[in-house]
């Protein structure tokens, strides 16, 4: 069963080089009468967030930038840990964040399918049976058998996003809504993910379109200085 379940979970980045410049935006949020996620262990990109997102729920992340949703969906896909707290993610992820980024230039897309396609959880196995639908959809024909690195990047979008919507997942995760490729391509593409988002057993999308977020999701988790500040249903 899918869900999702954070408790108390905190994502702190030490201060490192960043130390000087923590200082002066600490002075200056303080002199304007703003918070600021500054504290003595580091910042906190994510302060304390605990939810829980149930089967059946397509919640948006809202807030300005830096307030923490791209953060919070790179926790969820496993790109970064807690560094306090903890996360309970049930069910199969199809992350839809950066696409472009993980690949390896000097391996061809062929390559390139199985490489990513580890980073999904998928087996060698599980990855053959769906190679040849993969390299279909792409459209990249002979390509396929050439270095990631002659490609364009509306190329490798297109290569990226055949992989990462080729298997039938529990929960969704995306950094805004996707557009993808040339006007046919990106035809195809919004079908796919339309039926893959109404599929879902659960859809996470940070977004800055109000509309998309009422016509999508079901809820809404406004964040602010890496902190929940309010989780309504959508209007």
């Amino acid at each position: 069963m899918a869900n999702i379940s954070a408790s108390n979970l905190s994502i702190i980045f030490p201060h490192y080089q960043n130390y000087s410049r923590s200082i002066k935006n600490l002075i200056i949020d303080t002199s304007l009468g703003r918070k600021n996620s500054f504290k003595k262990d580091g910042i906190y990109a994510l302060d304390d967030l605990s939810f829980e997102i149930k089967k059946g729920q397509k919640v948006g992340l809202v807030g300005p930038n830096g307030s923490g949703k791209t953060t919070l969906l790179r926790v969820l896909s496993g790109i970064f840990h807690p560094s306090k707290g903890s996360l309970s993610v049930q069910g199969n992820i199809a992350s839809l964040i950066d696409l472009s980024g993980g690949f390896d230039q000097d391996a061809t897309g062929y390559e390139n399918i199985f490489l990513r396609s580890i980073l999904f959880g998928q087996t060698k196995q599980e990855t053959n049976k769906r190679v040849e639908e993969i390299i279909d959809f792409s459209e990249l024909g002979e390509f396929i058998k050439m270095p990631v690195r002659t490609y364009s990047s509306g190329m490798m979008m297109r290569l990226a996003f055949s992989i990462a919507t080729s298997v039938k997942p529990d929960i969704i995760l995306m950094d805004e809504w996707l557009s993808v490729g040339d006007a046919t391509f990106h035809e195809k593409a919004t079908r796919r993910l339309n039926q893959l988002v109404e599929d879902a057993n659960i859809l996470v999308m940070a977004s800055h379109n109000e509309d998309i977020i009422k016509n999508v999701c079901s809820r809404v988790l406004s964040l602010e200085n890496g902190v929940i500040i309010s989780d309504a249903s959508s209007l």
